[in-house]
């Protein structure tokens, strides 16, 4: 096992290695062997990069990168939105576990988004429906909205003092979206 973290650099390129595995694949082909789990326990985790991702049951970012036990330190929440939790979780990955990639993942056809743009929810839905909507503004076309949104998350996380301080230790914090029907994950958004 790793112990120590890897280059913002390279742990995209492992994201992206490991999304065109993924794409042609009929199982999850992370290591969740036994030996693994057992390092994790004794070495603790070592996680390549953090990813924020859509709680949509078809997101499942392990399978979508090809990772196992330990790779990636993720943060799941509706419509990939950013609050002081997910910020807490993102600071603790990047000062503590020595992460050096976080990644926003949003997807299309998602159902925050669609809520954001076509409906007014109410209810703590409607937390992350405002969320939303200040970074996609009046924007109507689904996918830019869900890119917009992915933006706007960054955007979050970039302004965030402990975060942003970070930089100068080789942080990286970027955004892509996973498109369900196919697999694939584009990341220049």
């Amino acid at each position: 096992m790793n112990i120590e973290n890897i280059s913002a650099g390279e742990a995209l390129s492992r994201l992206r290695l490991g999304n065109e595995k993924y794409i042609g694949s009929e199982c999850s082909t992370g290591d969740i062997s036994p030996v693994r789990r057992r390092e994790t326990a004794l070495l603790g985790q070592v996680p390549y990069a953090v990813v924020i991702s859509c709680s949509d049951s078809r997101v499942i970012p392990e399978s979508i990168f090809s990772a196992g036990i330990g790779d990636l330190f993720v943060i799941r929440v509706a419509g990939n939105v950013m609050d002081d939790h997910q910020l807490g979780s993102v600071e603790y990955a990047v000062s503590h576990l020595g992460v050096k990639l976080v990644l926003v993942l949003g997807h299309d056809g998602c159902g925050a988004v669609d809520a954001a743009v076509n409906h007014d929810p109410d209810g703590y839905i409607k937390f992350i429906t405002d969320e939303i909507r200040k970074g996609i503004g009046d924007e109507k076309d689904p996918y830019r909205a869900c890119c917009l949104n992915v933006r706007h998350s960054i955007e979050v996380i970039e302004e965030s003092f402990e975060i942003h301080r970070e930089e100068e230790h080789g942080l990286k914090v970027v955004g892509a979206v996973y498109h369900i029907s196919d697999g694939s994950v584009s990341f220049d958004i």
